[in-house]
């Protein structure tokens, strides 16, 4: 397996488990916090617990994604070198000549139609 594909893993890893964090918060004061403590009460390892867990989770996995990405992107450099096109070096380009001209094809006989003035 190459280092590329490696990252597209993590990647795709990473991915899902953003946007579950995401999927479990809710930006209104809901979600998973309140279902821990409701409202606005605060026990030792309750509500402010969890929102700072997934807020810094969140945040932790978006930067995670963006360093995978890049990384992928230096990975796949990697892999095909600084190669350029083979069109442009012209040293490597074949050329292919027939060995021999094909022969003059009689024409082809065809009849001409003329049209008529029938009326």
């Amino acid at each position: 397996m190459s280092t590329f594909s490696i990252f597209l893993i993590l990647i795709i890893v990473v991915c899902l488990l953003l946007v579950l964090v995401i999927m479990v918060q809710n930006p209104k004061g809901g979600g998973l916090s309140s279902s821990f403590g409701g409202g606005g009460t605060q026990i030792a390892g309750g509500v402010k617990k969890t929102g700072d867990f997934l807020d810094k989770s969140t945040w932790t996995l978006a930067g995670l994604l963006i360093v995978l990405i890049l990384a992928s992107n230096i990975a796949l450099k990697g892999n095909f070198g600084t190669s350029d096109s083979k069109l442009l070096q012209g040293d490597d380009i074949e050329t292919i000549v027939p060995e021999t001209l094909p022969e003059e094809v009689a024409p082809v006989e065809t009849e001409q139609v003329t049209p008529t003035d029938s009326l």
